[in-house]
């Protein structure tokens, strides 16, 4: 697992970066929970997430935000973290230029920055959001969302509670020319602990699998 440093808005932004053989291979950028309660690039979820996507062909590229770990700046409540995530997608983009697949995954607060950097970033194709914390934070800046993706959650995840998922699923549902796929797993916290991270490596690769076969946004 190469370990790679790269410029991001506020410094050196530390991260690992998987490429594969391919260099049409498609990419991914997998992003991490709230920085201070302990989230960095190596959280299981993250960690899992990043081989999926590897072992699905992609090039994976995950990183720490400013302040975690070897990366530099301090946390910034969100605005910096979308910054230093937009910076990891320009420099996965620059090293993979004839992609033709963009992804980006995110876990808890990673799922609420990375639904923030579809927003900004048109050549996103999909996204996988794990326990997106809808009760903590606004999604009503997807309007509209521009493109389709996962959104993944436990039942008995007591950090995000299912109802306010369900709630922002329900208005993005409304919404025309995409797909939101909403999978719940059954008896699963926010962390999908064992024996519930496998159903949801399995869930999302399906899903990635699946869309990747479809030539649609």
């Amino acid at each position: 697992m190469p370990e790679v440093i790269f410029p991001g808005p506020e410094g050196r932004l530390e991260g690992r970066y998987h490429p594969q053989k391919d260099r049409d291979a498609p990419i991914a950028i997998v992003l991490h929970p709230h920085p201070q309660f302990g989230g960095t690039m190596n959280n299981k979820v993250v960690y899992n997430l990043h081989y999926a996507f590897y072992n699905m062909g992609f090039t994976v590229l995950r990183f720490n935000f400013r302040g975690v770990g070897r990366s530099q700046g301090e946390y910034d409540q969100g605005v910096g973290e979308l910054s230093d995530a937009a910076s990891a997608l320009d420099y996965l983009q620059s090293m993979n230029q004839n992609s033709k697949h963009c992804w980006v995954a995110g876990f808890s607060f990673g799922a609420w920055i990375g639904m923030q950097l579809l927003m900004r970033r048109p050549e996103i194709t999909g996204f996988v959001s794990a326990s997106p914390p809808a009760n903590m934070y606004d999604f009503s800046f997807l309007a509209p969302c521009p493109s389709s993706g996962l959104i993944i959650n436990g039942t008995n995840d007591r950090v995000a509670p299912p109802a306010d998922t369900r709630s922002l699923v329900s208005k993005l549902h409304e919404q025309k020319g995409i797909t939101i796929t909403h999978e719940e797993i059954d008896g699963s916290g926010h962390f999908f602990e064992e024996p519930h991270m496998e159903t949801m490596i399995d869930s999302v690769t399906g899903y990635v699998k699946r869309r990747l076969t479809e030539s649609t946004r």
